[in-house]
């Protein structure tokens, strides 16, 4: 898969990077397994304030229903089509199984039109299948994680995200996450072999404000640039730095941890992720 590039007609195309979506060999969804997303609240709460700022617009969608626990064991399936999803990065394929069912899954980078693709502990590690932990050869690239037997995939889910298995210890698999940081999941946990498709999204730029209010962001403004009376950071004769970063609400940010220190999933880490 490639990027596109345009030339500078108007000045949306002057910046804009996108993705190639020749990979994609449908738009039409599945209409069976596609359901109405939920109304949009536009960043307010049940009683109409705005509780969370900059959302709001946005073209309309439809949810597809993704199967992210991969639980139809040994049975054989097909990949009958790779589709673009607007609730994700990552593209999605349609598997027809052996016995009439259809499902949508995260489509793995190199997964190809009708493909063979099996779930379980007997299939093969060959890309797209979903196999426990405890069965995946070491060093083995990996996406749609499950943090707890039976939940559903948690982890790289997102375009290009992978892990890898690093090893095993005990009833435990190490993984090296995404973000860096390395822990323990138990060997029970179902993985997909390879990494999410459509890796080539980090690098696509969307050239204009209107294109990231068709995705549902408003506007965003800096707190340097608001008066006292909005922000920490606000006011200053001229253009000052702000002080110590800090959100609205006075707390600070850019490196202050917010993470609980009792946290019980704690002990499964290895090791932090990377700043």
């Amino acid at each position: 898969m490639a990027v596109k590039r345009f030339k500078p007609i108007t000045p949306g195309q002057r910046f804009r990077v996108a993705v190639d979506n020749s990979d994609i060999t449908t738009n039409v969804p599945e209409k069976s397994l596609v359901v109405s997303s939920n109304k949009r609240s536009g960043g307010r709460n049940n009683s109409g304030k705005m509780t969370m700022r900059y959302v709001g617009g946005g073209h309309k969608k439809a949810y597809r229903l993704i199967d992210f626990k991969r639980n139809k064991f040994d049975v054989p399936a097909t990949v009958a089509t790779i589709e673009y999803d607007p609730n994700r990065t990552a593209r999605i394929a349609l598997l027809h199984y052996a016995d009439g069912e259809k499902r949508y899954i995260i489509a793995p980078e190199g997964l190809k039109v009708g493909q063979a693709i099996m779930n379980g502990a007997n299939a093969a590690p060959e890309i797209g299948n979903a196999l426990p932990l405890s069965v995946i050869p070491l060093g083995t690239l990996i996406h749609n994680i499950e943090l707890n037997p039976g939940q559903g995939a948690s982890f790289a889910r997102s375009a290009g995200a992978y892990a890898q298995l690093a090893a095993r210890d005990g009833k435990y698999a190490v993984l090296k996450m995404p973000s860096g940081e390395t822990r323990m999941i138990l060997l029970t946990c179902l993985a997909t072999i390879g990494k999410a498709s459509n890796s080539d999204h980090q690098i696509s730029r969307l050239g204009k404000a209107g294109r990231k209010r068709w995705l549902g962001r408003r506007p965003r403004v800096r707190g340097v640039a608001m008066n006292p009376v909005d922000h920490p950071m606000g006011g200053g004769e001229g253009r000052s730095s702000g002080g110590h970063p800090r959100s609205r609400k006075g707390l600070l940010s850019k490196g202050y941890k917010t993470r609980d220190k009792k946290k019980s999933s704690d002990r499964y880490i290895i090791e932090r992720r990377k700043k």
